[in-house]
């Protein structure tokens, strides 16, 4: 499904990817582990589009996305959860569902807010709360219910265990 081969990546003059290789295939679950700035972000954005790469490939789905923009990368059916959740802090739990609700490759059962909040109660809860009152936790379901709600192929979550200590109590 996701191919990357000898990724490489630069920050001005600076090396941040050394050849970074992975595959992912549907149905599973890869995990990058590593300290603080071992590139771990950077291999998303770079597959994501928003860093540019200066070696190697990208492919998904058979298609080679790494010349793409991010929004082009995006309606193929990549999905991420951003690190810092960047929900939309002046709209509404609904809203901020809405706000990227699509279904572009017709999936059978597509992600709705019915089942997003069936998943995560606390957003039920919360429906008419603004974006920018949730707690951590609540923000991050709510990042990974908006990406679920562009029904993507694929979801990447750069780090998701973030806020995890307040999603356990929600």
């Amino acid at each position: 499904m996701l191919h990357v081969e000898n990724l490489e990546t630069f920050y001005g003059s600076s090396q941040a990817l050394f050849g970074i290789s992975l595959d992912v295939k549907a149905g599973e679950v890869v995990t990058l582990l590593g300290r603080n700035g071992m590139g771990k972000t950077t291999t998303v954005h770079a597959i994501m589009g928003m860093v540019q790469s200066r070696g190697g490939r990208v492919t998904f789905d058979g298609r080679r996305i790494d010349r793409l923009p991010s929004y082009q990368i995006a309606q193929l059916g990549l999905g991420l959860v951003p690190e810092g959740r960047q929900v939309f802090p002046n709209l509404t739990v609904t809203e901020n569902l809405i706000a990227a609700a699509a279904n572009r490759h017709r999936h059978a059962q597509p992600w709705t807010v019915g089942r997003i909040v069936e998943m995560f109660p606390a957003l039920a809860e919360r429906g008419s709360s603004l974006g920018q009152l949730l707690s951590g936790g609540e923000q991050q379901m709510l990042a990974i219910g908006r990406a679920l709600m562009t029904n993507p192929k694929l979801l990447i979550l750069d780090e998701a265990t973030e806020g995890a200590g307040t999603l356990d109590s929600a």
